[in-house]
């Protein structure tokens, strides 16, 4: 079965070959001021599935990687994680750090649309602002990234448990809107904390923060995922679920290069949805694709020297890498009859060698091994390393399994571990791991791949209580990776839990993360952090695997690409050379 795939690949590869001239850009290049070129389509293929375009129903690398280039925040990132701004032209914060005044200019549109008035795109005001932020606190949008306004935001609670009653009764909500999301003009929006949370002011810059326009959602509906408007660079053209997502050129973007070009360069963007990655290095190799993200496992020691070049054939090409703000994981639902034994959690995480997985199954493409926590090492400012996590040791995963009732695995039920379909490294690491554990514990564990949509849709929904997943920061605070431990945040059990997906619960880790959140002075903060996240790990609600190293072969013919260590594509900047 394998090699007739193989062969399929090799196959396709050579017939796409043939239909594209390799070495070339799709489309014509026009000169630009300063050396730039405008002109082309970049052609990008993403192994996971496009799940939404609508920003609050996003919290996948896949469906962000895409809604970036559609939609502008108040500020974002510019390629060392700096803040840069984008839709605010500045802000400020008042002294007790509660309040957030951002300042916006006044030359961003929406794109040209049908929803509005003689389809002609209108000024993005602090309303619109005020309106996409209310969005992302009501439950019936199908939010899911409510949490990073709930209690942090005045009035935001209330307003998303209003609009959790609204929908269960088919009622208006009782609170009309949130009060701590105040419109002072048309350019200038605040947002009032309930008190100081020192990370908020890398919230906004999220790409579940885009800004979208009201008469868009009203005119669309529910179909506004599959007709998106916002003011990014890029315009939305066509989804075809599997298959493709077509983006196109916003001529009136606001923002220009420093030769006073009008941004984007590029005519467009292609997205792809192949889910193999060999496939997708063919296609690269082949000329079809700009990027191949990621180089296949079996592969990486044959194109990849010990000093991260590319070699041999591969040399003509650009590798670009970055250690990454990123970690690997299975998480464990802390509640399911079986893995609420903490004896359990931890015998998994002993009985994992992952030195020898990166050694032998990933060839070396990852940073290290999660030894420690599931905060990167590459977290600006944060000593990881002073987190005791979990280290290979049978003899102790043995122990503790003999504990909880179950020497050497006898009577344990069999685990399903769920992971996205694919194949590719996930499925790689995936068996490795099912035969460590059948080797050290004696246990049985069965792969279950599935859609990447229903993947994390039954994560959400706590049916999937052994899962694989990957997390990569939302911005560089430790905040972004803690929050999947914070137990205030997660629901009753019938209710989704997107963020905090073990369900785990512990009132002294809350207490601690809680006063890091309030500490504004940032060496206090990781002390405190630390403090919290040896807590979480010592209760082991995941089975931490590796810290990623981005690997990403790139055309000679591309520049400017936006490779960063939270992986942010916006190509707003990249272009084209001939």
């Amino acid at each position: 079965m394998k090699l007739h795939v193989a062969s399929s690949i090799l196959i396709a590869a050579a017939l796409f070959a043939a239909c594209t001239s390799q070495g070339q850009p799709e489309g014509e290049l026009r000169p630009a001021a300063g050396g730039k070129m405008y002109g082309g389509v970049y052609r990008q293929n993403e192994t996971g599935e496009l799940s939404s375009l609508d920003p609050a129903r996003v919290n996948d690398m896949t469906s962000s990687h895409i809604i970036i280039n559609i939609y502008d925040q108040l500020i974002g990132f510019d390629h060392e994680l700096n803040i840069v701004p984008q839709l605010a032209r500045s802000y400020d914060v008042s002294d007790d750090g509660q309040t957030y005044t951002y300042h916006l200019r006044s030359t961003a549109t929406f794109h040209d649309d049908p929803c509005f008035p003689g389809g002609k795109g209108r000024r993005v005001t602090a309303s619109d602002v005020k309106y996409s932020f209310e969005r992302v606190c009501d439950v019936r949008t199908k939010t899911k990234n409510d949490t990073y306004f709930r209690d942090k935001v005045v009035g935001a609670s209330e307003y998303y448990e209003a609009t959790r009653q609204a929908q269960r009764s088919g009622m208006a909500p009782t609170v009309q809107g949130v009060r701590g999301f105040v419109v002072v003009n048309d350019t200038t929006f605040q947002i009032r904390l309930v008190k100081p949370f020192a990370p908020f002011e890398y919230t906004v810059a999220q790409t579940s923060m885009g800004i979208v326009p009201r008469e868009a959602i009203e005119r669309y509906g529910n179909a506004f995922t599959q007709h998106p408007v916002g003011s990014g660079p890029f315009r939305f053209a066509s989804w075809t679920p599997d298959r493709s997502c077509e983006l196109r050129r916003n001529p009136t973007y606001w923002d220009v290069d420093e030769a006073g070009n009008r941004l984007p360069y590029l005519d467009g963007i292609r997205f792809t949805f192949m889910k193999d990655d060999k496939m997708q290095l063919l296609e690269f190799d082949a000329g079809n694709l700009e990027e191949s993200y990621r180089i296949p496992n079996e592969f990486f020691a044959e194109i990849v020297d010990e000093k991260k070049q590319p070699k041999g054939k591969w040399a003509k090409y650009q590798l670009l890498h970055v250690t990454a703000l990123a970690t690997q994981f299975y998480g464990m639902v802390t509640i399911d009859p079986v893995l609420k034994d903490v004896r359990i959690r931890k015998a998994l995480n002993y009985a994992v060698d992952r030195q020898r997985i990166i050694r032998y199954v990933l060839k070396g493409q990852a940073s290290g091994p999660a030894h420690h926590g599931l905060v990167p090492p590459s977290m600006p400012g944060y000593a990881s390393d002073s987190v005791r996590g979990y280290r290979f040791d049978p003899a102790r995963a043995r122990a503790l399994m003999a504990e909880a009732g179950y020497p050497n695995g006898r009577g344990f039920p069999e685990l399903t571990l769920q992971l996205n379909a694919g194949g590719g490294r996930n499925t790689s690491i995936a068996e490795a791991i099912q035969g460590m554990l059948k080797e050290h514990l004696n246990i049985t564990v069965n792969l279950l791949q599935v859609e990447f949509a229903q993947h994390l849709e039954s994560i959400d929904a706590g049916t999937a209580p052994f899962f694989r997943l990957g997390w990569v920061a939302d911005y560089p605070d430790p905040e972004s990776f803690l929050n999947l431990y914070y137990g205030k945040i997660v629901p009753e059990p019938s209710q989704p839990s997107p963020i905090n997906s073990t369900r785990f619960q512990n009132a002294e880790f809350d207490a601690l993360f809680e006063r890091a959140l309030s500490t504004t002075n940032r060496a206090e903060r990781m002390t405190l952090y630390r403090q919290a996240e040896q807590i979480a790990i010592d209760n082991a609600p995941m089975l931490l695997i590796l810290n990623d190293e981005d690997f990403r072969f790139v055309q000679p013919y591309v520049k400017g690409h936006p490779h960063n260590a939270m992986d942010r594509t916006n190509h707003h900047r990249t272009y084209f050379v001939r």
